[in-house]
């Protein structure tokens, strides 16, 4: 939808501003100074102090509105310095000065209206430098950066104040320091934990600039306050990346069914929840009192964690569009110990394999096992966590599985290797990644296999033809996997680098996607310890060391070379008729342009073919374009001399170059 565009005048200059920008906004955009008090950029308009009043005409007759928090909806003039704006801010400006004559910030704005002494003061005058002037920064700010609601204003008139609940120190206080940081006069104190931190404003200078994206972007962009990363399966059912059928599909018309509205009614909680307290994203989800209807906790009432995006798009994968299902799955892999996507990912294969007759009911133990089959999935959840029936194989996942089969000539090989979504023994997180070349290799050339910790490239890739070479390509599966292993040497949560984006930073032109969000994790680790100059060159050396320790060992035990980095073709291209046709229009089209092949006349497995072919020669071709970057030979392992760029190069890691795989 095309922004709406709307011409108005300030101070009799024109103007064209995007419709509901604050007019407070449009005025800075103009040129012209309006003071502000009780306004914060990272905090929602309250118009509390009035200081920003202009006189406007909008098609009635002229009157006064406070700028901050008007919006504009059309076609208006206003004015910052009329007699009447000029004559109601300095008689404003002359009150607060009466009532706090010693706050700086009070004493310059009365300056620069003129007001140098008041004719208002009165028992109410605070003569403390540092006094609260209600200016309500720390309540908004408590809301909406904490999401609590833990200070506010108490009394009416001339006994407003800022209080606690019942006058008392509120024990759900988690000690985030917004208030005390957005507050203009130092009025709330605080003293910081006792961690120590070198630098404490370095670090809330990073904290207050996602607070302020958080409060002001969330809503409109992916919505994590609201419903979590369930957002996530709304985006990739619309852009064909949501795995259905054992990654068959990229989307179903069924999907709607488990779409993060849907599971919005059954969050309840209806607090501030995360990793966290004080987080500002909040992301995690939580149903209270939701009652179980299988297993050994049949009829309890229990709170369910989740579920999160993994979660229900593996029970897409699996075909199980059903919201009560997906609450229950949860819920018993979470309590058994084990991953909800691994389990996901593997019964999709296993449903897969029984519909295409690799196994039956007899095999399954009685069970019937085609897409959709929502009791099965659980009776074979039970019976893995119990080590009983058929769901002690189903428990060891794809790898042992597809070697089992395939071992028992149960079917034809090649198909039983091409649905199984696993590498290295790790079975794919949940994203199609069939038409982002990139998000294959993120996967496939992972230290510790296909899960969404080390890429996520889809959108740079696919959506936004953001790395259409080979090379960008690399650079890309090179900085991601370094910069995301550098969140978990630090501990840090990856959420607020790309799940809120300044509204001006949505096509990031490098690698880094949010380079703001990057640089203001290096500030943060500054603050914390002190380090000098954290930059991009520090960070790729840190966590290169780790990621480049952790490919050695994986070539030492027998899992760290090229052939160990080749997805099933599942992930990479169609492997059945059915996905072929149903997305036909798509692959014939990049028959003709991409491969220079005419599809008119063609049966669907020639298609198909010549569709394989090229894809598994573009993937050969980008992995060792990326071993290339990433300092490794073409069997894919760290040379002696990238180990001693990162200054690694130590006897005992030499020895395992020497010795190769046990």
């Amino acid at each position: 939808m095309a922004t709406q565009k709307i011409t108005i005048q300030i101070n009799g200059k024109d103007l064209s501003v995007t419709k509901d920008t604050t007019l407070l906004a449009a005025v800075r955009m103009a040129g012209a100074y309006v003071p502000t008090l009780c306004n914060h950029k990272k905090l929602t308009p309250s118009g509390t102090c009035r200081l920003c009043i202009c006189e406007i005409e909008d098609g009635g007759p002229r009157r006064l509105v406070t700028s901050c928090s008007y919006p504009v909806r059309g076609p208006l003039k206003a004015w910052t310095d009329t007699e009447r704006v000029l004559k109601n801010r300095k008689l404003l400006l002359e009150m607060h000065l009466g009532r706090w004559p010693e706050v700086p910030l009070i004493q310059n704005l009365a300056k620069q209206a003129g007001v140098t002494e008041s004719r208002f003061t009165s028992d109410l005058t605070e003569t403390a430098a540092d006094a609260c002037i209600l200016c309500g920064h720390c309540v908004r700010a408590c809301e909406e950066f904490a999401l609590e609601r833990i200070l506010d204003f108490a009394g009416r008139g001339i006994a407003r104040h800022i209080d606690m609940p019942f006058g008392e120190v509120d024990s759900h206080c988690v000690g985030c320091t917004s208030c005390s940081y957005t507050c203009p006069t130092g009025a709330i104190k605080i003293v910081d934990d006792a961690n120590g931190p070198v630098d404490p404003e370095k670090i809330r200078n990073h904290g207050l600039k996602v607070a302020g994206e958080m409060a002001t972007l969330d809503a409109d962009q992916c919505r994590m306050r609201e419903v979590g990363t369930g957002n996530i399966v709304d985006v990739m059912d619309a852009y064909d990346l949501l795995p259905c059928f054992n990654y068959k599909f990229g989307s179903h018309e069924d999907a709607k069914k488990i779409y993060s509205g849907v599971f919005k009614e059954y969050w309840t909680q209806g607090i501030s929840d995360g990793c966290w307290k004080g987080c500002t994203m909040a992301c995690a989800k939580a149903a209270d009192n939701y009652e179980l209807k299988t297993g050994p906790y049949a009829g309890d009432r229990v709170t369910v964690d989740g579920p999160e995006y993994e979660t229900i798009a593996g029970c897409a994968n699996m075909g199980c569009f059903e919201p009560e299902f997906a609450m229950e799955f949860n819920f018993y892999c979470d309590t058994y110990g084990v991953d909800t996507i691994s389990v996901a990912t593997t019964l999709a294969f296993v449903m897969e394999c029984y519909e295409a007759g690799i196994i039956d009911k007899e095999y399954t133990g009685g069970m019937e096992l085609p897409f959709g089959s929502t009791d099965a999935v659980l009776t074979l959840l039970h019976q893995m966590a119990e080590g009983e029936g058929f769901g002690i194989e189903v428990g060891q996942g794809i790898r042992w599985l597809k070697e089992k089969w395939i071992a028992e000539e149960r079917g034809d090989a090649q198909f039983i290797r091409d649905i199984g979504m696993e590498v290295k023994g790790l079975e794919f997180s949940e994203y199609v990644c069939k038409e982002s070349l990139a998000q294959q290799g993120g996967y496939s050339m992972a230290n510790k296999g296909p899960q969404h910790d080390e890429a996520w490239l889809i959108f740079m890739d696919m959506v936004n033809n953001q790395l259409p070479t080979f090379e960008d390509k690399a650079k890309g599966l090179n900085y991601y996997p370094l910069w995301r292993t550098w969140f978990g040497l630090w501990g840090l949560c990856k959420l607020p680098w790309n799940d809120v984006v300044p509204s001006d930073n949505y096509k990031e032109e490098t690698p880094a996607k949010v380079s703001g969000h990057v640089r203001g994790y290096f500030r943060a680790v500054e603050g914390l310890l002190g380090i000098d100059d954290m930059c991009e060159e520090k960070m790729l050396l840190q966590s290169g060391r780790a990621y480049n320790l952790q490919r050695l060992l994986s070539y030492m035990l027998g899992r760290g070379t090229a052939e160990h980095d080749d997805p099933p073709y599942r992930a990479v291209g169609p492997v059945t008729v059915e996905e072929y046709e149903s997305r036909s229009e798509r692959y014939d089209k990049q028959l003709k342009e991409q491969i220079g092949i005419d599809p008119e006349g063609l049966a669907v497995e020639e298609k198909m073919a010549a569709v394989r072919k090229h894809r598994e020669e573009q993937y050969a071709t980008m992995k060792a374009v990326v071993y290339k970057h990433r300092g490794w030979d073409e069997n894919g392992v760290p040379t002696r001399a990238h180990l001693q760029e990162l200054g690694i190069d130590l006897p005992e890691v030499l020895k395992i170059l020497e010795t190769g795989p046990r």
